[in-house]
């Protein structure tokens, strides 16, 4: 009897602490939940929504929730303004970014940058990412986005028209027009672009050759608005060199008034041998393509005395941002870590058929249309991105303007540059406006 009167006791007492233990580890194993919001373009939300479901495999006791649509903005900016917006997100090219990081709506991440990729122990995450393209996230010396997939942009041709006239992409400026002249003589445009949309022209025509003809130089200064810098030889030169491919007929007659996928049809449909676009081209018409059509990829010729780099190469990224008033930064950040990681990266380049902004993943087992891209990528010295875009929006609208003006030839090249030197001004005389300066290898 004493020892059951004292077992009965010490039996209590384990059953208790059993359950403070129990309670206890309730406690720490309480579901947390992660929001990730997604704009839903060409290359669907369905590789976030798998990598969510093997993050919650890997961590017990997370649940993620990912969404989006083609229109996404629409429903994140009630929700930042309201002050409850996601965890995570990748709002696309309808939000304006940059109004985010100067209202203080997403957070700076290099304390996190500095922190060891996912799964790892030492080491910086932020070394995993291609440095130029890191750089475009950043905002006077502080980082407040992160890029994913990149697009390149570039000039495409037919692969099977050519190899049947025994034509060659052209490098030079002088090579271009000879091609043009003969493939002018076979009764085919030689090059047809999406007129509605002028960005299409002002990446594949403008930039570039205003690099050729002025060195990266003179696109930095432009789009650190440098006085003057709009209207320099360079720009002019470029304008000179468009509009000449107009008077002699070398644009797709209808072209100015196409829109992005009317034009591409006439590529792929052989009835233009050449399309400025970016690397999204065949991810965004692989439902018409015809049968075995097989597109190469070149970077727009170059001037043959120009001062630029021919390796030169324009990219584009559409960021991923963690709001500020999201309820679980941490999480976010290392599920953002987990998608960003070697391997998925790798998988995200071979399911999604694109680029990639991890280091390392040029390894995997490319599409054979991005081949090209991908070696001209690894052969760039030089790379530059359209920012002032987003910067500056009434300043990317007046260039797109303009551009429109001069492909209809209704300006001449040196008014095209005067009027984008006045958007330039205006840009500079706005006190209200943020300012950007861009530092080559350096934040801005």
């Amino acid at each position: 009897m004493k020892y059951i009167q004292y077992a009965l006791p010490a039996i209590a007492v384990a059953l208790a602490v059993a359950m403070v233990v129990s309670c206890g580890r309730q406690s720490t194993t309480a579901t947390k939940e992660l929001e990730v919001a997604c704009f839903k373009g060409g290359y669907g939300i369905d590789f976030f929504e798998q990598a969510a479901r093997e993050y919650e495999q890997q961590h017990p006791g997370v649940k993620i929730k990912v969404w989006g649509n083609p229109r996404v903005w629409e429903q994140l900016r009630p929700r930042f303004i309201a002050g409850n917006p996601p965890d995570l997100t990748y709002p696309g090219w309808g939000m304006d970014h940059w109004a985010l990081v100067y209202e203080g709506q997403v957070i700076p991440l290099d304390e996190y940058l500095d922190s060891p990729p996912y799964g790892k122990t030492e080491g910086k995450w932020r070394d995993t990412f291609e440095p130029a393209l890191l750089e475009l996230c950043q905002y006077q010396g502080k980082t407040y986005m992160l890029p994913y997939f990149f697009s390149m942009l570039g000039w495409w041709y037919n692969k099977d028209m050519f190899e049947k006239n025994g034509w060659k992409p052209p490098r030079t400026w002088s090579e271009l027009l000879s091609l043009c002249e003969k493939i002018k003589a076979k009764g085919i445009a030689p090059i047809t672009y999406q007129g509605i949309y002028p960005a299409y022209a002002v990446s594949g025509f403008l930039i570039p050759w205003v690099i050729s003809a002025g060195g990266i130089e003179a696109f930095d200064n432009a789009q650190n608005l440098v006085p003057g810098a709009w209207k320099s030889p360079a720009f002019l030169k470029a304008a000179q060199m468009m509009d000449e491919l107009r008077r002699r007929g070398y644009f797709q007659e209808g072209a100015n008034g196409m829109d992005h996928t009317g034009a591409q049809m006439e590529f792929i449909s052989g009835r233009a041998a050449m399309i400025p676009c970016g690397t999204w081209l065949h991810s965004e018409m692989r439902n018409v393509l015809p049968p075995n059509f097989r597109m190469g990829f070149f970077l727009p010729p170059v001037l043959d005395d120009g001062k630029g780099d021919p390796t030169a190469v324009g990219i584009g990224i559409e960021p991923w941002m963690v709001p500020t008033k999201g309820k679980n930064r941490d999480l976010a950040i290392d599920f953002y870590k987990y998608m960003t990681s070697l391997e998925k990266a790798k998988q995200f380049v071979e399911q999604k058929g694109t680029l990639m902004s991890i280091r390392g993943s040029d390894q995997a087992n490319f599409p054979e249309h991005l081949k090209e891209p991908v070696e001209v990528f690894r052969r760039a010295k030089t790379v530059w991105s359209v920012e002032y875009r987003q910067w500056y929006p009434k300043l990317g609208k007046a260039v797109e303007d303009a551009t429109a003006a001069l492909l209809a030839g209704n300006i001449t090249p040196e008014q095209f540059v005067e009027r984008l030197e006045a958007a330039a001004e205006a840009a500079r005389q706005d006190k209200n406006l943020p300012k950007h300066t861009y530092t080559r290898g350096k934040a801005r």
